[in-house]
């Protein structure tokens, strides 16, 4: 299958990125990185890396120095950034172009908005609609001070996820570190497979051969989800799904069989499903 323009190095940089095992994959050429020396030193072609765009930032907090095979795509999830701020924060035009030596913005500048957090701290603090206030201990002769607020009960980290499973068909394949990043769970085809918690589309397509039809979601900046092999896609790239929102159904797109192939990736890395599903 032959892939052009974005969708071509999108594809590319995902499978460079993520490396989603578990299914059979292909090797893909990268996005186009020209290597014009690095560490100072000219390259053969005479270009000295001191004038490459940004390179007085080289080193610095919040800068990526390009190295040879990177591309924007692989660049933005090493750094927990959507791609698209990352082209924009550095004026990229092509950001299929990119060079050894350059030095990449890979978080935003000054004045910009903050990238979006899970509001779970506005959460915790909001009133309840319709329930009035406790009222005020009464006052005393001499002012007391505040009591203390009580401590909160260790609580699961800010970017945490409550995911749910994404089919109900039976465990076929569990994570193996090694051989399966992901849980193989069957089904019949038509089977409905749904997005494990709220998030974006960051990928939908069937560009790496080995996953069929897949689903990729971001549902902040630590957790990625993975839904492989579907025979139908319902969603696309950017659009925002809710938890339980049925995304695709169940296929066996490049596989043996009818079955959902789902990972869960915590800053990249592969982790196993089954310890952050509920129990069946």
């Amino acid at each position: 299958m032959h892939l052009t323009g974005r969708k071509s190095w999108t594809v590319m940089s995902l499978l460079l990125a993520l490396a989603l095992a578990g299914c059979t994959s292909t090797s893909v050429n990268r996005a186009p990185v020209e290597d014009r020396g690095v560490g100072g030193a000219p390259s053969a072609a005479g270009i000295d890396p001191a004038t490459l765009p940004g390179a007085e930032n080289a080193g610095k907090p919040g800068y990526h120095t390009v190295k040879a095979g990177d591309t924007v795509m692989q660049i933005a999830r090493e750094h927990n950034q959507n791609w698209r701020d990352i082209a924009r924060w550095n004026n990229l035009e092509n950001s299929n172009l990119i060079e050894v030596g350059q030095v990449l913005r890979v978080v935003p500048p000054a004045g910009a908005p903050a990238p979006a957090r899970p509001p779970a701290a506005a959460v915790a603090t909001q009133t309840t609609p319709g329930v009035a206030p406790a009222p005020a201990p009464a006052a005393a002769a001499t002012p007391a001070p505040a009591p203390a607020a009580t401590p909160a009960p260790p609580s699961a980290g800010a970017d945490d996820v409550d995911f749910i499973w994404p089919a109900n068909g039976t465990l076929v394949a569990s994570f193996d570190e090694a051989k399966n990043k992901g849980l193989g769970i069957a089904g019949k085809a038509g089977d409905p497979v749904l997005a494990a918690a709220d998030g974006r589309v960051v990928y939908a397509g069937a560009g790496l051969r080995g996953y069929g039809n897949l689903i990729i979601l971001k549902h902040n900046n630590t957790f990625l989800t993975a839904y492989a092999h579907n025979q139908a896609l319902l969603v696309k790239e950017d659009q925002s799904v809710k938890r339980g929102q049925k995304i695709a159904e169940m296929g066996s797109t490049d596989a043996d069989r009818v079955k959902l192939h789902f990972e869960i990736r915590r800053s990249g890395k592969p982790v196993d499903p089954a310890r952050y599903l509920p129990s069946r």
